[in-house]
């Protein structure tokens, strides 16, 4: 019994994002459902009669409507035709007190979702307007599930390597996903935001519902309100019905705003505005609705440089970085490579219907003496690539150029970058051996060990404060 009641509470709290329009020209019953619904949904209307409902409808965008059969002004399922012809794509529940086979076939005709039989307890109202919230979001995490499949530059999952920087952003993420704090991840373009993003989610007590990711940069100043907060119809040229937007379709979940740098400054506002008062208000309507999803921020671009050049908010900055994680580039952490490359293949192989590659020592010298500008994201397409051609070495002409050129003298290195980058090459030749590479260097492992524990000390951010 404790079980089934917990069920229902975690039920109506789902409830308070939700608006409901209830139209009867019978006030007890008007009543009655406000009463009921007004403590458990987030807006509650209602109308005695068409006239009053279509003007609250024009303006208001409703999930539920709880629509009488007879009304003074006409019929209610006539105006649930029109309705539907329109584009209304919530839900409507009927309400009559005759019920015979003729008419309850003409309300499912008409879209109806359900009928109710006056007079009715308020069990039976619940579960109704329950079902119809449930039809409501298995429809939007269906959307959301197609957006996410549908990003055909969705990187491979997980957080591969062990690297300190890597080892660190782990431990990091098992202590924030928890939280449903803001968070800021901020990298050069490829180096995995959004995977690190998805393992924030999945690692939270929201995990089982949305993760919707949007890039911002890739719609356009016009658009990206409608996009992100919705609309309704005739808000603007072409917007011939009611649109939720993915605030809504991320409800309960989180909400991935990747190169939100990109973000035009007016919408920097309104977003500040959303996230401070946990409301949203579509475009072109007059009702502000709740918000419930934690929001991880993504960019490439250097956020405090942005402010400082006039084109980021810095109130929006401070309200995205309560927590700020940054993801290293490739280039600093070769040692990463051998697990990397052979983390593509085992999940290309199946897709690509192909055997791994072998990967051996003289692979892994040439791919460690590129720089990989792309990123883990290049290195994945390069894995892809050889794999179609059969090896490594047919795997990418860009990496093969760059290979070319690797002997040439870097004046700007110092020479204690030199050293580093030549141990680092040896460790990755001898797969993390350390004795073996002491050998090859000619030093003892004392020394090897002296020298990774300095420069760990001098890439933790920690260490040096």
């Amino acid at each position: 019994m404790m079980k089934h009641a917990e069920a229902i509470r975690d039920q109506l709290s789902g409830w308070k994002g939700h608006a409901v329009l209830i139209v009867d020209d019978d006030e007890g019953v008007l009543h009655f459902m406000r009463r009921a619904l007004s403590s458990r949904c987030g807006l509650v209307e209602s109308a005695p009669d068409l006239a009053t409902a279509a003007a609250l409808q024009a303006r208001i965008h409703f999930d539920l409507i709880l629509l009488d059969v007879m009304l003074p002004d006409g019929s209610g399922i006539d105006w649930l035709s029109t309705l539907r012809r329109g584009a209304y794509s919530g839900d409507v529940v009927l309400l009559s007190a005759f019920v015979d086979l003729e008419s309850s076939l003409e309300a499912l005709r008409s879209g109806a979702s359900d009928l109710l039989l006056k007079p009715f307890r308020l069990d039976q109202l619940l579960l109704a307007v329950g079902r119809c919230f449930e039809r409501a979001r298995l429809s939007r995490e269906h959307v959301a599930l197609q957006r996410t499949l549908q990003r055909k530059d969705r990187p491979v999952d997980g957080l591969v390597g062990q690297s300190p920087p890597i080892r660190r952003l782990r431990e990091a993420v098992q202590r924030i996903a928890p939280m449903p704090t803001t968070v800021l991840l901020e990298g050069e373009s490829g180096t995995g935001k959004e995977v690190l993003a998805r393992a924030l989610h999945q690692l939270s007590p929201r995990c089982d519902r949305p993760f919707v990711p949007v890039n911002c940069a890739a719609i356009s100043s016009q658009l990206i309100e409608s996009e992100l907060f919705g609309h309704v119809r005739g808000a603007f040229t072409g917007a011939a019905d009611n649109r939720d937007g993915l605030f809504f379709y991320a409800h309960g979940g989180t909400l991935f705003l990747d190169e939100v740098s990109e973000l035009p400054l007016p919408m920097q506002t309104k977003l500040l505005r959303a996230l401070e008062e946990r409301r949203i208000r579509p475009l072109g309507s007059e009702r502000e609705i709740p918000i419930d999803v934690r929001i991880i921020a993504a960019s490439n671009k250097s956020l405090e440089a942005e402010i400082a050049a006039g084109r980021f908010r810095e109130d929006l900055y401070f309200r995205l970085a309560v927590v700020s994680m940054t993801l290293p580039p490739l280039r600093n952490r070769h040692e990463d490579l051998p697990d990397l490359i052979h983390y593509f293949m085992d999940r290309l192989a199946p897709h690509l219907g192909v055997a791994p590659l072998k990967l051996t020592r003289s692979d892994l010298t040439r791919l460690g003496a590129y720089a990989w500008p792309g990123n883990v994201r290049e290195l994945k397409n390069y894995v892809e690539r050889s794999m179609i051609l059969g090896g490594f070495s047919a795997g990418s002409d860009a990496v093969a150029r760059a290979l070319e050129h690797g002997d040439e003298v870097d004046s700007s290195l110092r020479l204690d970058d030199v050293v580093r980058r030549h141990i680092e090459k040896v460790l990755m030749l001898t797969g993390g051996n350390k004795s073996e590479a002491a050998r090859h260097l000619g030093v003892s492992r004392k020394t090897l060990e002296r020298k990774a524990t300095q420069w760990r000390h001098e890439d933790d951010p920690r260490a040096k404060g």
